[in-house]
């Protein structure tokens, strides 16, 4: 069956001018003169045989078949929009948008990219270091590295790594008139401490890791806090005290000399970092190899675990 629509940018200007109830805003957003909206609706009102707006002296209003008409247009229009979108992460290159906490993309994501760029030239990485939980929904964001424990409904979610907690320093607290030899010496040492400020979840602290080493008696809240990991992780490398780490985010400065993990006691918990996306986009192509990479990266760290 033929289909024999109204004009398009007839259309498409009665949309604009009906949301914002002004042919001037409608035309700001249409990129045209205020003349060229007003002139598309007068069409489409004779090519329709309805007037759609009530034009009074200084607004605008809509009439009844204006009124039945609009959300029907938007809702096209909005369908249109998500097509051409789907379409183009479908072709698998393009933008690549990625979430993670600013901790993971600085200290473990983004010294390992060029190698996904190389494998991938045509993808564009795009990321966006942030604590917030993202809305796939409304943001521009394709996948995001979220730490918790997993449970995203409606999620693909696959999980990264396993947290495990150490301390870890700068070598040359190793040294010194007051070295680092057992736990009990931490008391000689300040410690470093990360606060989250994730109400809902347990995380493992200076006092839970001390009293795994029988080392109750060093005073473990004292010390400075940092609200991000990657500056806990900084004054440690210089040598500003002993910070209680995921081991995974240090893997590279430990590797590098920068920082050594002191003692073997490691505190695991069920948390980690996770892959997520939604279920509908999971398998676009640019959305599986960066995953499928993720995991792989994962897998081949140069450090064991303890």
């Amino acid at each position: 069956m033929s289909r024999t629509p109204p004009p398009l940018n007839g259309l498409r200007a009665f949309e604009a001018a009906a949301r914002h109830l002004s042919f001037t805003r409608a035309a700001d957003e249409l990129n045209v003169t205020p003349a060229a909206v007003g002139q598309q609706v007068r069409n489409l009102e004779d090519i329709l045989g309805v007037p759609l707006f009530r034009r009074l002296t200084r607004a605008l209003m809509l009439t009844e078949e204006g009124q039945l008409l609009l959300p029907h247009l938007i809702d096209g229009f909005d369908k249109i929009e998500a097509g051409v979108k789907r379409l183009k992460a479908e072709s698998g290159s393009g933008e690549l948008t990625v979430s993670a906490a600013p901790s993971f993309a600085a200290k473990w994501l983004v010294r390992r990219l060029p190698r996904f760029q190389a494998r991938h030239p045509d993808i564009r990485i795009r990321i966006d270091p942030t604590l917030n939980i993202v809305d796939f929904a409304r943001e521009n964001v394709d996948i995001a590295i979220r730490f918790g424990l997993g449970d995203y409904p409606g999620m693909r979610v696959d999980r990264l790594m396993t947290e495990h907690i150490s301390p870890v320093c700068s070598p040359k607290l190793l040294e010194g008139d007051t070295p680092i030899k057992t736990p009990h010496d931490l008391a000689d040492h300040r410690l470093i401490h990360v606060d989250w400020g994730l109400t809902d979840m347990s995380q493992p602290d200076w006092a839970m890791w001390l009293m795994t080493a029988g080392a109750p008696e060093v005073d473990a809240g004292r010390g400075p806090v940092f609200t991000t990991e990657v500056l806990a992780i900084e004054a440690a490398i210089e040598s500003h005290g002993v910070a209680l780490i995921n081991r995974a985010i240090v893997l590279e400065d430990v590797a590098a000399g920068r920082l050594v993990w002191p003692f073997e006691l490691t505190l695991s918990t069920d948390f980690g970092f996770f892959v997520v996306c939604p279920e509908q986009t999971a398998e676009m192509r640019k959305n599986a190899v960066f995953r499928d990479w993720l995991l792989e990266e994962s897998r081949t760290d140069a450090l064991p675990e303890p």
